[in-house]
């Protein structure tokens, strides 16, 4: 309980301290949202005008009170550009996001997990050497970059996937499979090296341990000591980055998003920062933020299931 109350402690801590670089941040940015949204040709008085109605005249800290109370209620304000809630546009876009998340999230642990394993039993094989080189390729070339091949091989030349845009789950589940198929495995194929790297390292650390050795001894079967034994041992540091995997997984969906023009936060963002739409900009990063935070924070309170040793320390 000690050890949870910590962790939920240092997570609002911590959200408030990011609430506050990021409001501050945005008020440093050039660029006044009124006289955006009016012209550069607009009367002074007018723009004097909407600065009031937005708020823009009240002091620094007035305005973050007003954007947090807001925050906490669910009203993240309205879009300078859209001239509608934040939050209805967010939920519009979020389950483009979510799902090539999810998509790409799980390519990384159905195949890197299983390929870690692999590569760390057939340590010091040809097959072994050869995946080693392309996990270091897929750690060393950005994401964007694989997205650009997927389309060419398996979009232009195969045919076997659509170029760009998605079709929503309820329309047809195969069809949205396909459509996020090649953005998420562009995202997957750096995660995927890292998790390989990871866990093949780990494994074969772990391998060397005393307790194998007394396994072994006892006559247990290979299998047996890898998976029920090494394995779970080898679990805390993969744990440690799929909290990192995650957060790159959504900064990569910014990028990989413009490349299949999928409607999705990704894409909205990169609008949203060309337009100057400050409200709708600091409340998708504050999303964002947060979102990473929770995932860390459900991380941390797994390496407590993983390994019961792990302690409040201090």
């Amino acid at each position: 309980m000690r050890y949870l109350l910590y962790k939920l402690s240092s997570f609002f801590i911590t959200i408030v301290i990011v609430s506050l670089m990021i409001f501050f941040v945005f008020q440093l940015l050039p660029g006044n949202p009124a006289q955006i949204i009016l012209g550069i040709d607009a009367d002074p008085k007018q723009v004097e005008q909407l600065e009031k109605e937005l708020g823009l005249d009240k002091p620094p800290v007035e305005r973050y009170t007003d954007w947090v109370s807001g925050v906490i209620q669910g009203d993240l304000g309205e879009s300078l550009r859209y001239q509608l809630p934040v939050s209805d546009i967010i939920a519009e876009r979020l389950p483009v996001t979510f799902s090539l998340a999810i998509v790409s999230l799980l390519l990384t642990i159905l195949i890197g997990l299983p390929l870690g394993i692999f590569i760390a039993r057939s340590d010091g094989k040809w097959i072994s050497v050869i995946l080693n080189m392309f996990t270091q390729l897929g750690i060393s070339i950005p994401s964007f970059w694989f997205g650009f091949m997927l389309i060419l091989v398996f979009a232009v030349i195969l045919q076997l996937f659509p170029s760009f845009g998605y079709v929503s789950w309820s329309e047809d589940f195969f069809g949205a499979l396909r459509s996020f198929f090649l953005p998420s495995l562009a995202i997957a194929i750096g995660n995927i090296a890292v998790v390989i790297r990871y866990l093949r390292n780990t494994l074969l650390d772990q391998s060397n341990m005393d307790y194998v050795r007394t396994a072994r001894c006892k006559g247990l079967s290979e299998r047996i000591i890898v998976y029920k034994h090494i394995l779970r041992n080898s679990l805390i540091p993969v744990l440690t980055i799929m909290g990192l995997i995650v957060a790159d997984t959504l900064g990569g969906s910014i990028i990989i998003e413009n490349v299949f023009a999928l409607p999705g936060l990704g894409s909205l963002l990169i609008q949203s920062i060309t337009s100057r739409d400050f409200p709708l900009v600091q409340s998708m990063v504050l999303y964002i933020a947060v979102l990473v935070l929770f995932i860390n924070f459900i991380v941390d309170l797994l390496y407590k299931v993983v390994d019961p040793r792990i302690r409040l320390k201090g």
